[in-house]
């Protein structure tokens, strides 16, 4: 399920016939591009966001999911997941992890942990350990901030 809000407590986009074609659907509703779901009791949960989904191969893997998997390990202080391109698959799971002080968990030990709790085909294939991962005042990852540092890495190496 993907996040809507009712068009009527909106503003249109005036005079922009395919901006609003874009964000909202054919019952005035806007695509908020959330991804929700609602447990048995009704409650809404929003677990990611549609645009920062990986595409592996016919998939559509949540960097969030794989997220609380990764930041469920002791020697892991903070993760976050991005897609890496791949010829392939188009895109894989990459894991930025921040270590524990002192923590010597190497890529293949963060990898089989991942590898343990998800499905195959949800498995982080990419570790790049950091110092830290850029997040807002309430949290949230910048994800753009990230994306900048991981090209600067890759681009350092060449």
């Amino acid at each position: 399920m993907t996040g809507y809000l009712p068009h009527e407590h909106l503003p249109s986009y005036v005079g922009d016939d395919e901006a609003n074609a874009a964000s909202f659907d054919s019952e005035g509703w806007l695509k908020t591009g959330d991804l929700c779901y609602i447990d048995q009791d009704g409650f809404l949960f929003v677990v990611d966001r549609l645009k920062e989904l990986i595409k592996y191969k016919a998939y559509q893997v949540a960097p969030a999911e794989l997220e609380l998997v990764l930041q469920s390990l002791p020697e892991i202080v903070d993760a976050a997941v991005m897609p890496y391109p791949h010829e392939e698959a188009g895109e894989i799971p990459m894991a930025l992890v921040v270590r524990q002080p002192g923590s010597k968990v190497t890529e293949a030990q963060v990898m089989e942990h991942v590898a343990k709790q998800v499905t195959p085909y949800k498995k982080v294939r990419k570790v790049l350990f950091v110092d830290s991962i850029p997040r807002s005042p309430a949290g949230k990852i910048l994800r753009r901030q990230l994306k900048d540092h991981m090209q600067s890495c890759i681009v350092s190496r060449l």
